[in-house]
């Protein structure tokens, strides 16, 4: 499924994606405990951090090699 893209250039992506998973990571658990808590701001961070999942498991599986049928 490499598209063409160099694998070094997919796994800068990568780790950019990471870390900015990290990042929605704190800023999750910063909400959930603040005093008051914004729902509608944790939710789009939420579903944020549920898209960065999504494309780094699509850019893991690019670096798979196809095997033969």
């Amino acid at each position: 499924m490499n598209d063409g893209r160099d694998p070094a250039d997919i796994a800068r992506q990568l780790a950019d994606l990471r870390q900015q998973h990290r990042d929605l990571d704190l800023a999750v658990d910063g909400l959930k405990h603040a005093p008051v808590r914004d729902e509608l701001a944790l939710t789009r961070l939420k579903k944020r951090r549920l898209q960065l999942k999504d494309c780094i498991a699509r850019l893991e599986s690019s670096l798979i090699p196809d095997e033969p049928a």
